[in-house]
C-alpha cells in the first residue's frame, strides 16, 4: 500500500524549497530597504547616547566652577581688589583651587573683537577669578553662598557666576536633541515592522498559488510560515548586517573628528563602552520584531485564505 505524498517528501529540503519563496537575498528590495534602516537607526541610537553622555559630562564638568568677574573701571583699584578678593576666598571652606587669569591672556582673547590694540587703547578689562569648589551638592551650594558673600563685603562691584548657569542651556539642548534621537530609533523600529508586513503579503499574494499547491500536498500553515519566515529572516538578517558594519565605520570616522576638536564642549559627547555593547543588541532586536510582524501577518493571510 502506497501512502499519501507529504510536504517532507514531495519537496526537497535546502535551497531546493527557496524556489517556492520569493526573490534571493542580493536580487530583493526588503534586505537593501532593511539595511538603509538599521544603518539610519544604529546611528540615531549612537547620536542619542553620546549626546546624552555629553550633556552629563558638561554639567559634571562644570558644576563645581565659578568666575568673578571684578569691573572696577579704575585699573589700580581693580589691581588692589583682585588680591584681596582672592585671599578672602581661599579660606573659606569647601573651596578648593582659585587662580586669577592673567590680564595678558585676557587681552589676547579679546584681539579679535577689540584689535591688538586694546591693551593701549584704555578699555577696561575686568579682571577675572576662577574658583573651583572641592564640595557637591548641598554642601557646594552652601559654599557658593559664602563666596557671594565674601565678595560682596570687599566690593559690590564683582559678580560671582556660576558656570553651571551658561552651560545649563547647552546641556539642556544637547539632552534633547538626544532624546529626538532615541524616539527616531523607535519610529524606525515601527516603520520595520511595517516594511516587514508588507513585504509579508506580497510574498503570500505573489505565491498564493504555490500555497494552494502546497496545501493540497499535505503542507499545514505551520509549514508554509516556517518557509517564508526562514526566508524574511535571512533577507533581514543580512540587509541588518549591513547597515551595523556601515553605521559602525560612520560612528568611528565622526567619533574620530569630534576627538580632533580642540573644544571641550565637543569633545565631551563621545559614545562611551556600553554604547558599542547596545549598538549590536539593535539589529538583533530588529530581527526578532521583523520575526515576529511576519508571523502575525503570515498567520492572519493564510487564516483569511482557507
Amino acid at each position: 500500500m502506497v501512502s499519501a505524498p507529504t510536504m517532507d517528501s514531495v519537496i526537497p529540503k535546502g535551497s531546493a524549497n527557496d524556489r517556492l519563496l520569493p526573490q534571493g537575498r542580493l536580487a530583493g528590495p526588503m534586505p537593501w530597504i532593511v539595511a538603509i534602516m538599521i544603518f539610519l537607526t544604529v546611528l540615531a541610537c549612537a547620536a542619542g547616547i553620546a549626546l546624552g553622555e555629553g550633556a552629563a559630562g558638561m554639567r559634571d564638568a562644570v558644576a563645581n566652577r565659578l568666575t568673578i568677574q571684578v569691573t572696577e573701571a579704575d585699573a589700580a583699584r581693580r589691581d588692589a581688589l583682585v588680591p584681596r578678593i582672592r585671599s578672602a576666598i581661599a579660606r573659606l571652606p569647601g573651596v578648593g583651587r582659585v587662580t586669577v587669569a592673567p590680564q595678558e591672556e585676557l587681552v589676547r582673547q579679546l584681539e579679535p573683537w577689540l584689535g591688538a590694540d586694546a591693551a593701549a587703547a584704555e578699555i577696561p578689562i575686568p579682571a577675572l577669578i576662577d574658583v573651583d569648589l572641592s564640595v557637591e551638592g548641598q554642601a557646594g551650594d552652601a559654599t557658593r553662598a559664602k563666596v557671594a558673600e565674601a565678595v560682596a563685603a570687599i566690593t559690590p562691584e564683582a559678580r560671582v557666576e556660576p558656570h553651571a548657569a551658561y552651560i545649563a542651556p547647552v546641556a539642556a539642548l544637547v539632552r534633547t536633541i538626544g532624546w529626538i534621537a532615541l524616539a527616531i530609533v523607535a519610529l524606525m523600529a515601527v516603520a520595520t515592522s511595517f516594511v516587514v508586513v508588507l513585504a509579508a503579503r506580497g510574498a503570500h499574494a505573489t505565491h498564493r498559488g504555490t500555497i494552494e499547491v502546497m496545501h493540497m500536498l499535505g503542507a499545514t500553515d505551520g509549514q508554509v510560515m516556517r518557509l517564508f519566515q526562514r526566508r524574511m529572516t535571512r533577507d533581514i538578517s543580512f540587509g541588518s548586517i549591513v547597515g551595523l558594519v556601515a553605521a559602525g565605520a560612520v560612528i568611528l570616522l565622526v567619533g574620530r573628528s569630534i576627538r580632533l576638536l580642540a573644544g571641550d564642549l565637543m569633545g565631551s559627547i563621545a559614545l562611551p563602552w556600553w554604547g558599542w555593547v547596545v549598538l549590536p543588541i539593535l539589529p538583533i532586536a530588529f530581527i526578532g520584531v521583523a520575526w515576529f510582524a511576519a508571523r502575525l501577518t503570515l498567520q492572519s493571510a493564510l487564516s483569511r485564505s482557507l
